[in-house]
């Protein structure tokens, strides 16, 4: 087969262009230390650096939502900390209000103490978290939780929303309570069923806390009035299911201290009630949940004047018993809420370590696919440079072998 002249020098110089464009893409890849920079250089390659940029760019945005969670939920636990304290501050003086040897400025104090720490609640409960918002508003994170009336109500301005940040492609956590559920509602279970005297009693009796017997009785559902009638050694006392407005039991000898069962639970009351004298016992989520106005009703029963008033004493203590066992079960509350946000913290850390864990896997595989070797990239672009380097001093050689040239020498 002959070679004609024109096509000798075009392949050579075809091959040369080759392996300079080929030096070139290498030089290119070096200075830019991108492996890949078009889907031509490896088009599979080039659709899997795409999904790893999709993943890398969605786990970064779960680490800053995984953040602003982990904030508000640090937020949420230490102002619940504050406010359980509080409440454990406004229980201590309601116990010590109880203290018989104190008088009525004793009490006047105690309650301005109570109104203090009521105070001091309300500002917990509009609280807000570093970026401004509201933490117990529910979605109305931008105007406070609560609000006060002239008359000095407290009420929920907020919603029964709870504001939720996606942390993972499949986990979405709550990042904040509402009021209503943390400040005027008490737990589903455990709660303490509610005792309380009515305030018009013109006798001396005393009702206590009230004690579970049988938890699983159905009728500790239901709400139930204690009624006297008689007097002295001839006093009873009667007691009517109010949910179902059915007799319970009736005419009833008194004794004062004795136990009083009603359903699964038991109650006492001591003293002497008069005729007439009526006491209920309600669960606790149908006997007051709203802490400001439990404190309210502790506050205004302790500055009423009760010295030298076995009546006013009385309707004082009954007062106290009922606002204490409110407080605990509102503390309670409280404790179950704040454990579920302490919950809520460890599970976003845990997703934090998770989410950093697969970031970095996913930038290195990204790296491995774009990014240059550059120990073999510049030893391949050596070895490049020195095959054209080859290739072109070989044409020179052979272009200068002509039968005309051996002749002449």
């Amino acid at each position: 087969m002959r070679i004609s002249s024109q096509q000798y020098f075009s392949m050579n110089v075809a091959n040369m262009s080759n392996q300079q464009a080929q030096l070139s893409q290498i030089y290119q890849e070096i200075s830019s230390g991108q492996s890949l920079t078009t889907p031509a250089d490896n088009p599979l390659g080039a659709a899997q650096a795409v999904q790893l940029s999709s993943t890398a760019a969605a786990l970064s945005q779960y680490t800053t939502n995984q953040t602003a969670a982990l904030t508000s939920l640090q937020a949420e636990d230490s102002t619940l900390s504050t406010v359980i304290t509080t409440l454990q501050s406004a229980n201590t003086l309601g116990l010590r209000a109880g203290n018989g040897g104190l008088n009525d400025a004793d009490r006047t104090a105690i309650a301005a103490q109570l109104t203090t720490l009521r105070d001091q609640l309300l500002s917990y409960a509009n609280a807000t978290d570093g970026s401004g918002n509201a933490l117990f508003a529910g979605f109305q994170n931008s105007t406070q939780a609560f609000s006060t009336d002239a008359a000095g109500n407290v009420t929920y301005t907020g919603d029964t929303g709870s504001r939720t940040v996606q942390v993972t492609d499949s986990n979405a956590v709550a990042t904040g309570d509402n009021g209503l559920a943390v400040f005027m509602s008490v737990g589903a279970t455990n709660a303490q069923s509610i005792a309380s005297g009515n305030s018009a009693n013109t006798g001396s009796g005393v009702i206590g806390a009230v004690s579970v017997n049988d938890p699983t009785n159905a009728g500790n559902a239901h709400s139930y009035q204690i009624q006297f009638s008689g007097s002295g050694s001839s006093l009873t006392y009667t007691i009517t299911d109010t949910t179902t407005n059915a007799p319970v039991a009736t005419a009833q000898p008194y004794t004062s201290g004795s136990d009083i069962t009603i359903a699964g639970q038991k109650v006492q009351i001591s003293g002497t009630p008069a005729a007439n004298d009526t006491f209920t016992v309600q669960p606790a989520n149908k006997a007051g949940t709203n802490v400001f106005a439990n404190l309210n009703a502790m506050i205004t029963a302790l500055q009423q004047p009760v010295s030298g008033n076995p009546a006013a004493a009385a309707t004082l203590q009954n007062a106290l018993n009922t606002g204490l066992s409110q407080l605990g079960n509102t503390l309670d509350n409280i404790t179950a809420v704040q454990a579920s946000v302490g919950g809520r913290e460890q599970e976003v850390k845990a997703l934090q370590t998770v989410t950093q864990t697969n970031s970095l896997q996913t930038q290195s595989n990204l790296s491995d696919l774009t990014q240059t070797d550059m120990v073999s990239t510049i030893s391949k672009y050596t070895m490049q440079q020195a095959a054209l380097q080859a290739s072109q001093q070989a044409f020179v050689k052979i272009q200068n072998m002509s039968l005309f040239q051996y002749i002449g020498s």
